[in-house]
């Protein structure tokens, strides 16, 4: 199975069905840095860092919400970025039992990203 995905490509892909994905779209290369265009009447591929995340409008399908967990280099500006991008705060950044810094926030769909840095312990 390791190698029946495309090149660069996971065996597992977020894919987020919402009511604005143009709207998504900008949030995530604002807050995130991600890289990748809007696509009319396809799923948006977006990359952020080493991962895939596939963003679809609602026609056929109904909107989801997730939970993704996001490793970045620096927890705290990534929060502070998503903040300004339109994001809404469920927890500011806070060290974590298990080695991350971490903060949570609701993106303008919906959606909930943990924002992490690891932290070697």
């Amino acid at each position: 199975m390791a190698d029946c995905a495309p090149p660069g490509w996971h065996n597992v892909t977020p894919r987020l069905v919402v009511r604005d994905a143009r709207k998504l779209v900008t949030f995530l290369r604002d807050a995130f840095g991600a890289s990748g265009a809007y696509e009319i009447g396809r799923p948006t591929v977006l990359q952020i860092g080493d991962s895939i995340v596939m963003i679809s409008d609602t026609s056929a399908r109904r909107a989801t919400h997730a939970l993704l967990y996001l490793y970045v280099d620096d927890a705290d500006a990534v929060y502070d970025r998503a903040l300004a991008a339109g994001a809404t705060s469920i927890e500011a950044p806070v060290d974590t039992p298990y080695g991350d810094r971490r903060a949570m926030i609701t993106d303008p769909c919906g959606n909930d990203w943990q924002i992490a840095t690891y932290r070697a312990e």
